[in-house]
């Protein structure tokens, strides 16, 4: 017999034995199961899916209260819809809500009639919700301070933009005509590998700037520094952004562009390929500052995702696995379990472009040189993003770490981040200015 709470415990129900399943009928004043009447039937099931809307009203309202994505517990309890649908009139009301049923709460056992009988229904405390540690509601309104040049300096925007331009699609025009074409490749490290594709990318830019700035210093990944080191301004040349990609035919690379104004973002421009091998083409970003960011002469935005749980976001790793490598890799896990999703596609530039796109909302990592980022987090700003060091600070091209985001998430990424980089300075990790040339001017 099924046994309910209250003064009327016996409830009068059996389960019989059908080919194939079990049906459940009420017992007559003699001892014999019969069918119920559809009629009764149908009001009893009524009743029952009643009960189940409140149980489910009191879910959704407890989960708007917490204010925060829940993920059910794997401890999943039998929906009422599985109980025998006899349950008499009524009965939702002598229920407390907070119960629930499952599949080992009910005892079978056999009548004496030999029909296999519901001994009875315990109750359990209501599973508790279970939901993923995500971060906490702070203002999205904070406005982080712009690390972009104030103006262009001496030459006008639109003809440093055009240079940094042109600049950028003369590097790309080696790196397209050797996509598809074997590589011979060296290693700066163990795996931190080049390309003669690298060297022949940067010789053609820095033929682009000598001839039309020739006072002007310039920083190359492969060459280093050359120029007047008295020169308001300074070039940033990564010739081609995500070699291993590139090297493997995978569709994350970049030729990489920017000139900083006396050490601040002035111009930018990222030539990405995309596709893959027989099909290679290419995209590129654009920006100076206070002109707003283009992807193909087309104005873009980031986008206007405010919630870490609906986000997609990126980050990279460096070649030397030390305490910031293996923070990184915590801070990776850690966003997987509360964002749509991590990714790691190895091309900094490449990443930042695609946060000013709103394809993505945020990217950070450690260990970066000036020529990764010194293009794509002018794109980022231009398009309405936030740029700061991981640990919140104000961010110059020299600083050890980068957060760019749509700014709408900016503080809730640093609630994580921003305490795992502090926890590298207790360590007496080096966060200090780098690749800075020595008696090049700055406004910081």
């Amino acid at each position: 017999m099924i046994t309910g709470p209250g003064p009327d415990k016996q409830l009068g129900l059996v389960l019989k034995e059908q080919p194939g399943h079990l049906q459940a009928w009420p017992v007559n004043s003699i001892g014999y199961s019969t069918p119920s009447l559809p009629a009764r039937h149908t009001a009893r099931t009524s009743h029952l899916q009643k009960f189940e809307e409140k149980l489910e009203t009191q879910r959704l309202s407890a989960a708007k209260e917490m204010g925060r994505s829940l993920i059910s517990s794997t401890n999943i309890p039998l929906r009422l819809s599985q109980i025998p649908k006899i349950l008499l009139p009524g009965l939702e009301q002598k229920l407390p809500l907070t119960l629930n049923f499952t599949r080992n709460s009910i005892g079978l056992g056999k009548s004496e009639h030999g029909a296999r009988r519901v001994s009875s229904i315990s109750t359990i405390p209501a599973r508790r919700l279970c939901s993923k540690a995500v971060l906490s509601e702070i203002p999205n309104e904070k406005q982080y301070p712009k690390m972009g040049a104030e103006s262009t300096g001496p030459i006008p925007s639109n003809e440093l933009l055009g240079a940094v331009e042109n600049a950028a699609k003369t590097g790309a025009e080696v790196v397209m005509n050797a996509v598809n074409k074997p590589h011979n490749i060296t290693y700066k490290g163990l795996t931190d590998l080049v390309t003669d594709t690298d060297k022949m990318s940067e010789a053609a830019i820095l033929g682009v700037l000598k001839r039309n700035f020739p006072d002007h210093l310039i920083l190359g990944e492969e060459g280093g520094l050359i120029g007047d080191s008295s020169s308001d301004y300074l070039w940033c040349i990564d010739p081609l952004d995500g070699t291993t990609n590139f090297a493997h035919g995978y569709p994350s690379f970049a030729v990489s562009v920017g000139v900083l104004f006396r050490g601040k973002p002035a111009a930018a421009a990222v030539v990405e390929f995309v596709g893959g091998p027989m099909c290679w083409n290419t995209r590129i970003f654009s920006a100076s500052a206070g002109g707003g960011a283009f992807c193909n002469g087309q104005k873009i935005l980031v986008s206007q995702t405010d919630q870490v749980e609906q986000s997609l976001l990126v980050t990279g790793f460096g070649y030397d696995h030390d305490d910031a490598w293996a923070t990184n890799i915590n801070l990776f896990k850690e966003f997987t379990d509360v964002s749509r999703g991590v990714r790691r596609l190895g091309a900094a530039a490449v990443d930042m472009c695609h946060v000013a796109l709103g394809i993505v909302e945020a990217y950070w990592e450690y260990r970066l040189k000036p020529w990764d980022m010194a293009a794509g987090v002018l794109i980022v700003e231009e398009a309405g993003g936030a740029v700061t060091r991981m640990d919140g600070g104000k961010f110059c091209v020299f600083d050890r770490s980068v957060l760019v985001s749509n700014g709408l998430l900016h503080g809730k990424l640093l609630e994580r981040i921003g305490p795992a980089t502090e926890m590298l300075k207790n360590k007496e990790i080096d966060f200090s200015l780098w690749f800075k040339p020595e008696n090049y001017h700055t406004d910081f």
